[in-house]
């Protein structure tokens, strides 16, 4: 096998393979588990850097198998040795399309984890279902790509759905990937509540925030906080509604909400809760950045925030079609199952082309 690593542009193969074996020197070193919480970012940081390099590995070895299919296949071209080096152009190409998304991914947070919520709109039960097909989705596409899902908030729906629910998604470019989720999400389909039959329109708005963790610098005044503690609800087993450990801060000057009622202990709910509106806040403050460099533009595309992105319409036809880059998918229950990486990549496709961030 070739020696050859790919370098330069947005990854350097040297440098990164450098910084993970200091890492791993320092992990070593026998009191460096003294303070575990301290090595948090250490960790992640290890985490990221073994992925790229597993990534990178992972085209090469590609590359050098299809050359010696290639070689093979012209030496002995029979029907078995051309289905493998069929597979072989699929593999590669599928390892390139990764590699490329990668490279768009010039933003400074995203490589970070992300938080994603799901909020459904007017309409009851219909717009409630909707936002849980929505969070099958999302937690679908996270195991997909082999993020860690953790759900921190979950409010049901009166009858069926859920009226709110709030996801991270732990892995290297979590948010890159998923920010262009963000908007809203239609649905058009014969509805399973009507005994009519009738086809019915639904919406649910999704909101995708960077999770740094303490790496946001976002000052919060305790002044400006409101903190409310209730039971939690939903999900979570016979000792959820026992204590008052759901925790919801409200940041007044903003009116921005976060809340958390995923762990029996306040203590965890509240530094949770306390992180998600430290993202928004942060989020809201790249939004007018954001907008700020779109008044540059002369030419530029009027995006309101919560603008209508995707619609997914199941009934007269199967059709998911993004409003955006203009992309469609007619496997419409795929889709739902969260293979959501050939819209994804056509949308980061777009935005890398028209100078756009999200």
């Amino acid at each position: 096998m070739s020696n050859s690593k790919p370098s330069g542009g947005v990854f350097d193969y040297a440098e990164t393979a450098e910084r993970l074996e200091a890492i791993e020197k320092e992990l070593s070193k026998p009191d460096a588990w003294d303070n575990p919480e301290a090595l948090t970012p250490v960790l992640k940081e290890k985490s990221q850097l073994s992925t790229k390099l597993d990534m990178y590995n992972g085209l090469s070895e590609a590359k050098e198998d299809l050359d010696e299919w290639l070689e093979l296949a012209q030496e002995d071209p029979e029907e078995e040795s051309l289905a493998a080096l069929d597979n072989q152009v699929k593999l590669l190409r599928q390892r390139l399309a990764g590699t490329e998304l990668a490279t768009m991914f010039a933003f400074e947070h995203d490589k970070s984890n992300a938080i994603l919520e799901i909020h459904p709109g007017a309409g009851g039960v219909e717009s409630q279902d909707w936002a849980e097909m929505l969070l099958r989705m999302y937690m679908r596409y996270g195991e997909r790509k082999g993020f860690k899902v953790n759900q921190l908030d979950y409010q049901a729906g009166d009858e069926a759905g859920v009226k709110s629910v709030t996801l991270q998604l732990e892995g290297l470019f979590a948010y890159g990937l998923l920010k262009g989720e963000a908007g809203v999400h239609r649905l058009i389909r014969i509805s399973p509540f009507d005994s009519s039959g009738r086809r019915h329109t639904s919406f649910a708005s999704v909101d995708v925030y960077p999770d740094l963790d303490d790496d946001i610098e976002i000052e919060v005044k305790d002044e400006d906080l409101r903190v409310d503690t209730f039971r939690s609800s939903g999900p979570g087993g016979q000792s959820v509604n026992k204590t008052s450990s759901a925790v919801r801060i409200t940041h007044i000057p903003t009116g921005i909400v976060a809340q958390c009622q995923n762990e029996k202990s306040q203590h965890r709910n509240k530094a949770t809760a306390m992180r998600l509106l430290k993202a928004r806040l942060f989020e809201q403050e790249l939004k007018k950045i954001e907008e700020s460099r779109r008044q540059d533009y002369q030419a530029k595309e009027a995006i309101a925030w919560g603008s209508q992105i995707r619609t997914y319409t199941l009934q007269p036809y199967r059709l998911v079609k993004d409003h955006r880059s203009n992309s469609e998918s007619g496997n419409v229950d795929a889709f739902l199952d969260g293979d959501l990486d050939e819209m994804i990549r056509n949308h980061l496709l777009y935005i890398h082309a028209h100078g756009k961030n999200s």
